[in-house]
């Protein structure tokens, strides 16, 4: 059994050296994680745009009765400056609360430890490889560094196979191998990380469900899967998940990263702490400092940011897959913007507040998407709507031209809300880290292609930090690369003698956010 179900992975990884060493080299434009919905990359506005990418959106209605109902409606949408406030002393708490060895309550912040105290030093050489799986299709890289920078950069893809999804899982680790180099994993499903070589897998998600996996940990039996074969000697020497990748990523473009984000169908952040304050990882440290996963797309799961929640937002949340779950990101990702931006427009609707009567599809889940949300507020920059237009039509709506003004504040009010919600956290990780100057990388779909979200968040989080210095860096395929260079340091600091193996009190989350 083990032969015929092993050749998915090990069809690449035991060729030849000249194989792997193709002409078959990664590329920026090569990504495992592109949301389908996300709209094409646009060019910044020119000056003569009509709506500036920072602006708080405003209505503009020649009906001013109209106006002033709309805007009382949707005003749930618009944090006041006092909820702003609330939301960093939140944030604060659930920190505190996370990283305590005895905690009061449960937080809803996991803030994980990685088992990662340092990053790029740029002594890093060698040949590495990553395996990011995640989905029903898996990539495979190997790199080379010298003197901790990439001079060769190689990707192949892989779909698996139904029969390996949910049957025993040695056969799928038996089809997840590798050869003669050490192996960063990114494995996006819940897990206990207990080192950084250490994960136990917790459930499985999305399409997967092999037997014999949950409660085991994913890096021995990946090990195990390729020790098995004689050609081989590969070992696994990290686990980690994207955002971590993606912050190390960034550390590789700028040393002076310290801070990781994923914005894309969900959301997560991690960032460097000081082991002092890590209270649950019990025992004596020598290392300074480590990188924490928060795993906030998870924040307020119980209850802590009711106080922002709206009657769209609960909407949303009992139309998803894992209700009463993952509410900071439904608040913004990009796999909810769309419903969320749907159920505001149902809501105008009802209250005779768009179209001349009846709400059309606007009751369908799904009808609409980020990508109509993003480009909405692209072409508002533009003094266009034709995406606009076009969802009116979509919707099966009888309308009139100022409708077109609702859709476009509508597309501006969640986009904002969104970007001031992580603009938040932000300013918060940038106070507590009290560096001279942090580059922050970020990565995902909604960052890569909504058109306002970068520029909002340098504005807001400019706003929200007053005198801590920072630069948004997107950093691209953390889950890939990211991995490889984690492979790396992990390498690095086994050479140099340092332990990568302890314990904390509780359990982490890894989910690819895209």
């Amino acid at each position: 059994m083990e032969d015929g179900n092993i050749k998915l992975f090990l069809s690449l990884l035991s060729r030849p050296q000249h194989y792997i060493r193709s002409n078959m080299t990664f590329s920026q434009s090569s990504s495992s994680s592109s949301s389908p919905s996300a709209p094409p990359s646009s060019s910044p506005p020119s000056s003569s745009s009509l709506y500036k990418a920072t602006d708080l959106p405003h209505l503009t209605l020649t009906n001013t009765e109209k106006k002033q109902k709309i805007e009382a409606l949707l005003s749930p949408l618009i944090l006041t400056e006092a909820q702003q406030q609330q939301v960093r002393e939140v944030f604060l708490e659930e920190m505190r609360l996370g990283l305590a060895e005895n905690p009061e309550r449960p937080s809803s912040l996991l803030m994980e430890n990685t088992f990662i105290p340092q990053l790029l030093d740029g002594t890093e050489c060698g040949e590495y490889l990553a395996l990011d799986l995640g989905g029903t299709n898996f990539r495979v890289l190997y790199v080379v560094l010298k003197d901790g920078k990439f001079v060769e950069e190689n990707v192949d893809y892989f779909e698996v196979p139904r029969e390996l999804r949910l049957g025993p899982g040695e056969d799928l680790k038996g089809s997840s191998a590798g050869r003669n180099f050490k192996l960063g994993f990114t494995f996006s499903f819940p897990m206990t990380q207990k080192s950084l070589d250490v994960g136990i897998l917790v459930s499985w998600t999305k399409s997967f469900n092999c037997s014999g996996v949950v409660g085991q940990d994913a890096v021995s039996m990946l090990n195990k899967a390729i020790h098995k074969r004689d050609n081989l000697n590969i070992d696994v020497n990290a686990i980690l998940n994207d955002t971590t990748g993606t912050l190390v990523m960034g550390s590789y473009l700028d040393h002076r990263c310290a801070l990781g984000i994923i914005m894309g169908t969900g959301s997560n952040g991690a960032y460097i702490e000081k082991v002092e304050r890590i209270e649950k990882w019990l025992g004596k440290h020598p290392e300074k400092e480590m990188l924490v996963d928060i795993e906030w797309g998870a924040f307020g799961d119980n209850g802590v940011l009711d106080f922002i929640r709206t009657q769209w937002d609960n909407a949303v949340d009992e139309q998803s897959l894992l209700v009463h779950s993952y509410t900071f990101e439904k608040y913004y990702g990009g796999k909810y913007m769309g419903d969320l931006f749907r159920e505001v427009l149902l809501t105008l609707a009802k209250e005779g507040c768009l179209g001349k009567g009846g709400v059309g599809k606007l009751a369908t889940h799904g009808s609409i998407t980020t990508t109509t949300v993003s480009t909405i507020e692209k072409e508002s920059m533009e003094g266009e709507q034709a995406t606009a237009r076009k969802a009116l039509e979509e919707a099966e709506l009888e309308w009139e031209e100022e409708d077109l003004e609702v859709l476009k504040y509508v597309a501006g009010l969640v986009s904002y809300r969104g970007a001031l919600l992580v603009s938040l956290l932000v300013g918060v990780l940038l106070q507590r880290m009290e560096r001279p100057h942090c580059t922050v990388a970020i990565d995902g779909s909604l960052y890569r292609h909504h058109p306002r979200i970068r520029p909002l968040m340098e504005h807001l989080i400019a706003k929200f930090a007053p005198g801590h210095p920072f630069d948004l860096r997107q950093a691209h395929d953390g889950s890939g690369k990211g991995a490889a260079l984690v492979a790396a340091i992990a390498d690095r600091l086994h050479k140099n003698g340092a332990t990568t193996t302890t314990t904390t009190t509780t359990t982490t989350t890894t989910t690819t956010k895209d």
